[in-house]
């Protein structure tokens, strides 16, 4: 089992930046791909970010537009989510994720095994 705790969320006004932990712990393996989703009232949860931890490969939505920036402290084993001029639209709780997701899953919430419980993030105009 690994357990993942988020950290960082909260209350920032348009334009604004905050930084989301996440250290997991339990049986954690240097071949996981640690994910952050994000999922806002109403809607489905959706694919923000993921970092593999072997060899650092990073992936983005679309959406993101290079305002967000995934890392990864190996030794902490510790995901982290910087999050840069934030909107609205960015409003959601931000869940951490962790598993051995294949190249065609790492994207989708079905290629992780464990999860945390979420943090709210929102973003006031």
């Amino acid at each position: 089992q690994v357990q993942l705790v988020e950290s960082g969320g909260g209350l920032v006004q348009s334009g604004g930046s905050l930084r989301l932990s996440c250290p997991a712990s339990g049986r954690t393996s240097n071949n996981y791909a640690m994910g952050w989703f994000r999922q806002a009232p109403g809607k489905e949860r959706e694919f923000v970010s993921a970092i593999r931890w072997s060899d650092r490969s990073v992936f983005y939505a679309n959406f993101l537009k290079g305002r967000f920036t995934i890392s990864m402290d190996n030794a902490k084993a510790t995901a982290y989510l910087e999050m840069n001029s934030l909107k609205p639209e960015d409003t959601a709780v931000y869940f951490c994720a962790a598993g051995h997701p294949s190249v065609s899953e790492v994207l989708t919430a079905q290629g992780y095994n464990y999860w945390g419980q979420g943090t709210q993030v929102t973003v006031s105009s």
